[in-house]
């Protein structure tokens, strides 16, 4: 099932700056078969609902692995059953 996603990720206990962390974190959503989209307080996902799930676990077990000590995520899902939802379909326009 086909779905988009924002998703937040915040590390907790590794200093002011998590930067690393977050570059960490859209670089392993980017190596999945997703559109992603960064902004300043969270990536938005379009892909395969199950897929995107999976990634957040992945995120998690890989910063742990990697010594983030605590992390916090805040996944928004969207699915929908009388169309494909996709992140084009999201975008505002301006038409004047």
């Amino acid at each position: 099932m086909k779905a988009t996603a924002e998703l937040q990720v915040i590390p907790i206990g590794n200093g002011v700056s998590v930067r690393e962390e977050v570059t960490r974190v859209v670089g392993l959503l980017k190596a999945h078969d997703f559109l992603v989209e960064t902004h300043a307080s969270g990536t938005n996902i379009e892909g395969e609902m199950n897929a995107i799930l999976a990634a957040v676990g992945q995120v998690h077990e890989v910063l742990h692995r990697e010594g983030s000590v605590r992390l916090v995520s805040y996944l928004k899902l969207e699915t929908r059953t009388d169309k494909e939802p996709t992140l084009a379909g999201k975008a505002l326009r301006n038409d004047g």
